[in-house]
């Protein structure tokens, strides 16, 4: 696993070393990929944007839980500011032409939304594992100010981890994917460092937190006692599936990617010829389509927000209902529990 010239020659298939490496791309697959990117930023940007108005407009769903939602979307709608439109120019060009200035930017705010990413989908994770599992010490735990210290920690964690690049020269123009990234082969060991520590990581303590939460469901359906039986709102426990889908479905768009980089930094010379170039473009072009389904899953699932989405959309028609607080309907939001009250039974309910 070693970081010397050969190593990174015998990658060459895994990442050309520079923009005169890689054949032209076809019609067919530039019309593939600009309309799945130009489909990306259009519903990013839109679903993002609705839901911070929406946290913004319901009362009832500003709370800690709902503050590392919108850190989430503002991770996610970013990219579809910037760097996307770049790589949409360069699929048009079928070459960089912003120059290298753009070229690092664009790649440096592509890592902050990555990281940025499964970063306050670690901080979500343990606020529900908080919330479920440690109840009583919940509202000490996520105060005001501690969760504002939380989501600043987030931040800087995430920009410590993401300023590296510049010092190693990662942030490179690959041209079977039209972006300014990572490049997998420049560092055997920082590209294994990346991905242990900023993916695989993250993962097994997001896994962990939510393998915690389902087995104490399964604790409350199933415990025999009456006495000790705990309620579950079906509320709840669909805010708490629409969290782990959000989980999930990062995982699957990002899995692939960062698998992809992690064998050819172990084994260069013999796994990267192996790669077929439109596995790697398509593990690219996952990561990127995963920016704009968050909003799509708070919508499906989420009732709170799918109401706030048609207020807001139905403001565009009407200004004066944009600022109609929608929160005395009621929400089904990620809320701050006070630590649950324990009857003369000793029934506690339990809000997931």
């Amino acid at each position: 696993m070693d970081s010397d010239p050969n190593a990174t020659r015998g990658a060459d298939c895994a990442r050309p070393s520079d923009r005169t490496a890689a054949r032209p791309a076809s019609v067919g697959v530039t019309t593939a990929l600009a309309s799945v990117l130009i489909f990306t930023i259009v519903v990013d940007i839109l679903g993002n944007l609705l839901v911070i108005l929406s946290v913004f407009r319901n009362k009832k769903l500003r709370n800690a839980g709902n503050i590392f939602v919108v850190s989430l979307s503002v991770a996610d709608l970013v990219v579809a500011v910037y760097p996307y439109p770049l790589v949409l120019m360069a699929i048009f060009h079928n070459d960089w032409i912003m120059g290298d200035f753009h070229c690092q930017v664009s790649g440096f705010i592509m890592g902050l939304s990555v990281i940025g990413s499964i970063f306050n989908i670690t901080a979500i994770a343990i606020n529900r594992y908080c919330y479920i599992c440690h109840s009583l010490q919940y509202d000490r735990l996520y105060s005001i100010k501690n969760t504002c210290c939380y989501l600043c920690l987030t931040w800087a964690l995430t920009a410590i981890a993401t300023v590296p690049n510049f010092f190693v020269g990662s942030l490179q123009y690959d041209p079977r994917v039209f972006s300014c990234t990572f490049a997998q082969t420049v560092s055997s060991y920082y590209t294994t460092s990346v991905v242990v520590i900023h993916f695989l990581i993250p993962l097994l303590v997001v896994s962990f937190c939510y393998m915690r939460i389902w087995v104490l469901v399964i604790q409350v359906k199933h415990r025999v006692k009456p006495e000790h039986k705990l309620k579950v709102k079906p509320s709840d426990l669909r805010n708490f599936l629409t969290m782990f889908m959000v989980f999930v479905l990062f995982a699957v768009c990002w899995a692939p990617l960062n698998f992809i980089g992690l064998a050819v930094a172990i084994n260069p010379e013999k796994v990267a010829p192996k790669i077929p170039e439109w596995l790697f473009v398509t593990s690219y072009f996952m990561a990127y389509f995963n920016s704009c389904l968050n909003a799509i899953i708070y919508g499906l699932l989420n009732q709170n927000f799918r109401k706030e989405y048609k207020t807001i959309l139905l403001a565009l028609c009407t200004p004066r209902m944009f600022f109609v607080d929608n929160s005395k309907y009621g929400t089904e939001g990620l809320k701050s529990k006070p630590s649950p009250a324990i009857t003369n039974n000793n029934i506690a309910e339990v809000n997931l």
